[in-house]
């Protein structure tokens, strides 16, 4: 097998089926091993020239040992076999929940009696009907049963085969559940709450006629303005190569800028590292909903396929990729990753009104975009590129609010009404990023800048003077830093190498708009089970080990354990460091009955800027717009 071009691509199936191969014939998994996810070892692999084999970590669990490991292995190169290196053991309990095994265990409470009885009280007799959610456990896990590897269920009643679950909550039933024996090991009944009355479904025409829309197409006629070799992606001044990985999906590595001759670099990896949603309701059976999604399931297998015309419109190019299922079975996602241009309004104008000459520039963008579904919701992530040489993250949130059953007349006091007997309850959504910089070199340095009133009168004499404070951060202990709009904070990633025509390091400037606070006491599970949401930036020097802002393993973790939050307790230098810095862009979802039976994208974000990376704007090479209703060469400006 011929070893993928560059080290930084994602695994192929025949990658992931012959490590896999040779873990399966090892006697230790058993003979119905479980598992969960192959990535690459970035550190090890960077090094290597293609067609070396790729060095691969695997996690495969049996489960009737109660063992797990985490297994190293290579791929085949040009002139190697694949072969495995080494056993680590792990934890059983810690390994993530993939989807394979969720439709295990739904299966299994459908199966027990017990859980079978429960819904007979409230009038369900087809248990075919039903659907349970694996959800996690971690912090709430019974003292008797704390040695196993455990879930809980959230439970739904569809009417019919095509009926939206989602909006018929099994109030007050929660089923505890062993992922490795599948046994039903408790089951909780809080009382019976009446079903929802009403139906939830959105497909088109379930609340009346259509409305009329006219057509919008979009086109390129002169071909698209990018270039996919493999996985390296070329658009304009930009580059950067695609990769994907089991626990973060899309990963974008060696982002560089074209300046002039010169191939500028800026960030040498940028993903979304972990999900952190929790649920402020005390319910009995809401008060344990909250998760890590990518640590405790995995954005990778969670990837949506996607649609030409339903989620990308226009000229478009997609990526597929590869993962490993539960069972050791490599599947491909075909059109995981989609890209392409978009126009985005107005990127610079400017009307002279003493000559009546107007110039103006549109902007466009390059976003390379890719959705992943967990369970009720549906998250949508883009990275977008411009000609100014900004990138952002935007993040868009959307599916179904996940809700549960309320009494007859109650007002819910920790959500809010979407349908009868049916509330949304107050809940948040936490994005930890991993940003890898590389401004202009691989070492650099973090600022903190925010701006202050001039308080000496003599320099200030108007009383308008505003400075803008500029604070290095110089290690770990310093780098867990709040947000704040009203001194317009942001934050600063200076390189060590270069100055500008001003004799100022070149740098770029990280803001994220977005922030908000953990509204859960201290001490609770909430609290200390993701510790670095406390914060919206955290920042560490490069170590290949600490991979994930939660930790490696935060199924059943102990809380706080590992992480951001631990590993900055050590403090490091961060003074001319190879930079890491982990943005938490959080969001508060105040439910609203607008947002049932499906939720418009809500949208959140992060942004990188120039910040004296350049001498001057490096949008001013940029063509005039045409007039689309005139001759083709006549210019929007004059």
């Amino acid at each position: 097998m011929s070893s993928p071009t560059h080290w930084s691509d994602p695994l192929t199936e025949a990658e992931i089926a012959e490590v896999v191969a040779l873990v399966r014939a090892d006697e230790r998994i058993g003979r119905r091993p479980r598992w969960w996810g192959i990535a690459t070892e970035e550190s090890l692999a960077r090094s290597l020239a293609p067609g070396q084999g790729r060095p691969v970590r695997l996690v495969v669990m049996n489960p009737d040992a109660h063992a797990a490991w985490e297994v190293s292995a290579w791929t085949a190169g040009t002139d190697r076999a694949a072969s495995v290196a080494s056993w680590r053991p792990v934890d059983a309990r810690r390994p993530g929940v993939s989807s394979e095994e969720a439709r295990m265990v739904a299966q299994a409470c459908r199966d027990d009696a017990g859980f079978q009885a429960a819904l007979r009280l409230r009038g369900i007799d087809d248990v075919s009907l039903v659907w349970v959610d694996p959800e996690s456990i971690t912090g709430f896990e019974p003292e008797d049963l704390a040695d196993r590897r455990l879930s809980w269920g959230t439970v739904w009643h569809r009417e019919s085969e095509d009926d939206n679950g989602y909006a018929r909550p099994v109030a007050g039933l929660v089923p505890i559940v062993d992922l490795e024996t599948l046994e039903v090991v408790r089951i909780e009944d809080h009382g019976v709450i009446p079903m929802a009355s009403e139906h939830g479904n959105y497909r088109e025409g379930a609340w009346g006629p259509t409305r009329e829309v006219s057509d919008l197409v979009i086109s390129q006629p002169d071909g698209v303005g990018f270039t996919v070799e493999g996985q390296l992606v070329t658009w304009q001044n930009w580059s950067f190569r695609v990769g994907f990985t089991h626990r973060e999906g899309l990963v974008l590595h060696d982002i560089c800028y074209r300046d002039g001759d010169e191939l500028r670099p800026v960030l040498k990896r940028a993903a979304i590292n972990e999900m952190y949603v929790p649920y402020l309701d005390s319910d009995p059976t809401a008060y344990r909903k909250n998760f890590f999604d990518w640590g405790e399931y995995g954005a990778g297998p969670l990837t949506a396929s996607l649609e030409l015309g339903c989620d990308c419109l226009g000229e478009i190019r997609y990526l597929d990729a590869a993962v490993v299922n539960g069972h050791g079975e490599p599947r491909t996602i075909t059109n995981a990753i989609c890209m392409h241009e978009e126009d985005h309004s107005i990127l610079w104008k400017h009307v002279n009104t003493r000559t009546g000459y107007a110039d103006v520039r549109r902007s466009r963008r390059f976003v390379v975009s890719f959705f992943a579904t967990v369970a009720n919701y549906d998250y949508g992530f883009y990275w977008n590129f411009y000609q100014d040489g900004m990138i952002d993250l935007e993040i868009k949130l959307t599916g179904i609010l996940s809700v549960s059953g309320v009494a007859d007349d109650t007002t819910p006091p920790y959500g809010r009404l979407v349908s009868p007997n049916v509330q949304a309850p107050n809940h948040q959504h936490y994005f930890g990023l991993r940003l890898d910089t590389a401004v202009d070199g691989p070492l650099n340095r973090l600022y903190e800048v925010h701006a202050e009133v001039e308080e000496d009168d003599d320099l200030n004499p108007w009383g308008n003077a505003c400075t803008m404070v500029r604070t290095p951060i110089r290690s770990e202990a310093e780098a867990a830093r709040k947000g704040d709009p009203s001194r317009a904070v942001h934050w600063l990633v200076e390189g060590t190498t270069r100055t500008n025509r001003f004799g100022d390091r070149t740098a770029y400037r990280l803001t994220m708009p977005n922030t908000t606070r953990l509204f859960a006491k201290p001490g609770s599970v909430v609290e200390r089970k993701a510790p670095f949401v406390a914060q919206h930036l955290w920042a560490t020097p490069y170590a290949a080990e600490e991979r994930f802002i939660a930790g490696e393993y935060p199924n059943q973790a102990p809380l706080g354990e590992d992480g951001v939050s631990a590993w900055q307790q050590a403090d490091r230098s961060l003074d001319g460091a190879e930079l890491v810095l982990w943005p938490v862009v959080g969001v508060h979802h105040d439910p609203r009955p607008e947002e049932w039976p499906i939720m418009a994208a809500h949208r959140i974000g992060m942004r990188l800027e120039p910040d004296g990376f350049f001498d001057r704007s490096p949008a001013l090479d940029l063509p005039a717009p045409m007039r689309r209703h005139a001759a083709a060469d006549d210019s929007c400006c004059h």
